[in-house]
Order: structure tokens, then C-alpha cells, then sequence
């Protein structure tokens, strides 16, 4: 097998108060995601995904306040034969929140909604485990949050 492809990028698992998890749709694509996006030299992870949120969203957050969930490999969503490796990071993200740059659409989706929808692979065999989770670390020993 010859070397696959390999794209490195920052994710937000951004929910809501009703449990809704935050995703996004690039222009000419069917696939829900995680909105963030690639590093440019010399950003961290998470000064990637704050750059990446206020260049699709328009949301504004500080680096400092991103909470490290892990690093998780998977395949990507849109480019086949191609390995995802995704910094993930836990924030609040209140609106109002826009598509910009190549993000065609933005939504809060409940988990019993995901069926009815193509979600990225990083949300299907990473995520679901986060999404019922306590938002901050240490909280409760068997959080799934503590093992990724």
C-alpha cells in the first residue's frame, strides 16, 4: 500500500443547552463536520481552531479558554483514501454565528437528529461519547471524556 494522505486540523465539540451539537457543511458538500479547520505556520492547535471559528462563524474566542479533549485519528469526511488526525477542543460558542469562507451552512443538531443525516467519521467513532459528557474536566471518574 503506497503512503496515504494525511490532513491535520483543529475541531470544536461546541453543545448547547438543549444538547445540541454544533456543525457545519462546506460549500459543495454533504457531510456535516465539526466546524475548525488546518494550522497555518506556526499556530498551535488551538490558535488554529480560534482563527478557524472567526473566519467561518464569526465567533471570537480566545485560545487560553479552549479545553482540550485529545487528538483523534479517523478518515477524513470529504477526501477519500485520506487519514484525518483532529486536535478537538470544548468551548462555548454563543450566537449569533454565521457562515462565512467556504462554510455553506451552520446548525445545532441533536444526537437523535444524526441519523437522518451524513455526519464526518470523527463524529460517528470520536465524538458521541463527549456528547453527554460534564463539561469540565474531573468532574466524574468514569467520564468518558477522560479516555479518548
Amino acid at each position: 500500500m503506497t503512503d496515504a494522505a494525511v490532513i491535520r486540523v483543529s475541531a470544536v465539540l461546541a453543545v448547547d443547552d438543549a444538547g445540541r451539537l454544533l456543525l457545519v457543511r462546506k460549500r459543495g458538500t454533504s457531510v456535516w463536520m465539526q466546524p475548525g479547520g488546518k494550522p497555518e505556520p506556526g499556530e498551535t492547535a488551538a490558535e488554529t481552531l480560534a482563527r478557524e471559528l472567526h473566519e467561518e462563524l464569526g465567533a471570537r474566542v480566545d485560545p487560553a479558554a479552549l479545553e482540550p479533549l485529545g487528538t483523534f485519528t479517523t478518515a477524513a469526511a470529504n477526501e477519500a483514501g485520506t487519514t484525518l488526525i483532529a486536535d478537538v477542543f470544548r468551548t462555548e460558542l454563543p450566537g449569533p454565528l454565521a457562515a462565512a469562507a467556504e462554510i455553506d451552512a451552520v446548525t445545532w443538531m441533536h444526537p437523535r437528529e444524526f441519523p437522518q443525516h451524513r455526519l464526518a467519521p470523527l463524529i460517528t467513532e470520536h465524538m458521541l461519547a463527549f456528547l453527554s459528557a460534564p463539561a469540565r474536566r474531573g468532574t466524574d471518574g468514569d467520564n468518558p471524556a477522560s479516555a479518548p
